[in-house]
């Protein structure tokens, strides 16, 4: 995922302000001593209830003289039939909504109560029943009978745990679970029998289950067993059993096993399907940072025939491959589903052309625009010293299951490297090993992966404090030359905007800045803003004379480029306005001349781009604007060039 800024930083979900619930603001108006508990009855297990979980309860309200002014039991008047509410979203007293969640199953206490705390409190909820004491202090004992995690807003799915399961990662679309399932209606009858003959095993999302079941399971862990209770309008049909005429069913379920089964690209084309289980918590030892890795991996073609291409147990002498993530040595497809994976995992990979070897050095027996599916396992893998993830599980978690670009940054590495204990000079190395990669990246097209390097190198500048004035102007320099560097990714990736906000970082330390300039104003010129463009190009022939041919050259193509655009504004609306009053004019009317013209422009634009000065080449800078005299005299200088062992000046 590209950053915002040419200093790269953490990958955090961007949280918005949310307005606080009606419960929540409910739950601010309550003060000390209004609310008062005391256990009557201790309760079982250590579960409370907490919002969103259905509740189930009886209720006795008490003066607190002992007179029962309302009561859900039948020998106190009430119909025995317990409430059933649910937390932070059913309407209750304020009283109750604090004090249910404090409760263990099976748990009698008496709560006492300020006025404020049931129908007293200002906009209640609530209307008390008549003749009830609103603004008497009242005692009111509450029996827990049960609580259960309810599925649907609508209380058309509610799961009740039996026994809790392991880890807590659940099925989802496209999981494969394999779980044991039995069913009866609320009377007790028998209308799907326990464990006959194998697990039931199905795919989530593919409707293998009733709707209401299969959201159920989709909030179990492995070897859980839970009731769910499904309503009607949950009871959809499906191959496992009959739901018509059903009003609801009681599902008893044992979650067996689930295979992880991945959409890496939200679109079905890229597809993880883990094999075998490997060893570790998912996602947490992954090989999510840069790393050093060590698989065993075989390459199919999708055909009919399933022709190996490649089999590193065979192959490759029995050894397996051994590369470093974050540098494009492997295809893309292939190094997204391989962080996700855990050490000794075996994963089954179906990949589309364009993230296996469409983009990438194709093997001779591969043809172009194949479909691969590889078998891949992880032997192990090797970090480099300490990496600090800037990640919370939370956000992992968060991340893994809803968003797909944060696969993406997996992807391209950006985390955390720690430098410590390293001096200005090894910090300097460090840097220069990881540009150094950035640019083999860059030459290859690999300008997302190149531009990761860079961020990573920036992201370390963010801990680094030089120590005299030397130092500094090291340090300035290269940061400078860094931030050129993702301004050119960011423009090779057509993201101007972002290359102008980098090119902004580096104008504001050194506003002569000619590279600066030059390649903020071909991004200015590509995103159509031609006076923005048109300044910076003529700022580089004030301050640097030397930049004048290259200068020259921006301000020509940018030239010929406004033309362009003028011109193709007249022709979509030649004749729009010459028409008389209740005539139609056709805007857009084709002229062969202006066409012509303008195809001609287009490809000499085009050969401009491949051959120009619009081009970046990693290495060979002869395409750049030169360093002059003001430029030498700015604060940089030859000395970092033989620091980072160059002879010459390179943006990238």
């Amino acid at each position: 995922m590209a950053a915002e800024d040419g200093t790269a930083q953490e990958y955090v979900p961007q949280k918005k302000n949310k307005e606080p619930t009606e419960t929540e603001k409910r739950r601010k108006k309550i003060v000390p001593g209004s609310l008062m508990k005391a256990e009557i009855r201790p309760g079982g297990g250590d579960a409370r209830p907490s919002d969103g979980d259905q509740v189930i309860y009886h209720c006795t309200v008490r003066t607190l003289a002992g007179v029962v002014v309302e009561s859900t039991r039948s020998e106190y008047g009430g119909k025995g039939t317990p409430i059933r509410q649910v937390l932070g979203k059913s309407k209750m007293l304020l009283g109750l909504l604090e004090g249910l969640p404090t409760m263990l199953r099976g748990e009698v206490a008496m709560f006492k109560m300020k006025p404020q705390m049931h129908y007293s409190e200002e906009d209640c909820p609530v209307s008390p029943p008549s003749s009830f004491p609103r603004d008497d202090e009242l005692h009111f004992e509450i029996e827990m009978i049960d609580f259960s995690k309810v599925v649907s807003d609508d209380l058309g799915v509610i799961k009740k745990v039996i026994d809790e399961g392991q880890g807590w990662e659940s099925p989802r679309e496209p999981y494969e679970v394999k779980a044991w399932i039995s069913a009866k209606t609320g009377d007790d009858k028998v209308i799907l029998s326990p464990k006959q003959g194998e697990p039931y095993f199905f795919t989530i999302g593919k409707s293998e289950v009733p709707k209401g079941l299969e959201m159920g399971i989709g909030t179990m862990t492995r070897e859980e067993k839970a009731v769910i209770y499904v309503t009607n309008q949950y009871l959809t049909e499906s191959p496992l059993m009959s739901v018509v005429g059903l009003e609801e069913v009681q599902f008893e379920v044992e979650l067996i096993h689930f295979t992880q089964v991945r959409d890496m690209l939200g679109d079905g084309r890229l597809i993880k399907r883990r094999l075998r289980d490997g060893k570790g918590e998912f996602p947490m030892d992954c090989p999510l940072q840069d790393s050093l890795l060590r698989i065993h991996y075989k390459g199919m073609l999708l055909n009919e025939e399933k022709t190996v291409f490649i089999d590193t147990r065979i192959d490759n002498d029995g050894q397996p491959l051994e590369f470093s993530s974050g540098e494009g040595l492997v295809p893309e497809g292939f190094e997204m589903c391989v962080r996700l994976m855990l050490p000794g995992e075996v994963a089954l990979v179906t990949c589309p052309p364009d993230y296996a070897y469409d983009k990438f050095t194709r093997p001779a027996n591969v043809p172009e625009g194949a479909h691969i599916e590889w078998e891949i396992e992880l032997l192990g893998f090797e970090m480099p010293k300490l990496i600090e993830l800037q990640v919370t599980e939370d956000t992992y978690l968060e991340f893994m299951f809803e968003d797909y670009e944060f696969l993406s940054y997996l992807y391209h590495g950006s985390f955390f490297q720690d430098w410590t204990g390293l001096d200005f000079q090894g910090v300097m190395d460090e840097a220069e090993k990881i540009r150094t990669t950035g640019n083999r990246l860059f030459k290859e097209g690999k300008f997302e992966l190149a531009k990761a390097k860079y961020e990573k190198v920036l992201r370390e500048f963010n801990h680094v404090n030089p120590q005299d004035d030397e130092e500094g102007k090291v340090f300035l320099n290269t940061r400078n030359l860094l931030n050129l560097n993702v301004a050119a990714c960011h423009l090779k990736s057509g993201e101007c905007r972002k290359s102008i906000e980098t090119c902004n970082k580096v104008l504001e330390a050194n506003p002569a800045h000619v590279k600066a300039l030059y390649r903020r104003g071909m991004a200015y010129m590509e995103v159509g803003d031609f006076e923005e463009a048109r300044s910076d190009f003529e700022m580089m022939l004030k301050v640097d004379k030397s930049s004048e041919p290259d200068a020259t050259a921006a301000l020509k193509k940018l030239k010929q480029k406004q033309q362009d655009v003028e011109k193709k504004a007249r022709r979509q609306f030649k004749g729009l306005f010459d028409k008389k009053p209740g005539e139609i004019a056709d805007a857009g009317t084709d002229d062969r001349g202006e066409e012509q013209s303008t195809s001609e422009n287009q490809k000499n634009d085009d050969q401009e781009d491949s051959n120009g000065t619009d081009t970046e080449d990693v290495e060979d800078v002869a395409n750049e604007p030169r360093e002059g005299l003001f430029s030498r005299l700015w604060p940089t200088g030859r000395r970092l060039f033989s620091a980072l062992g160059l002879q010459r000046c390179a943006i990238l």
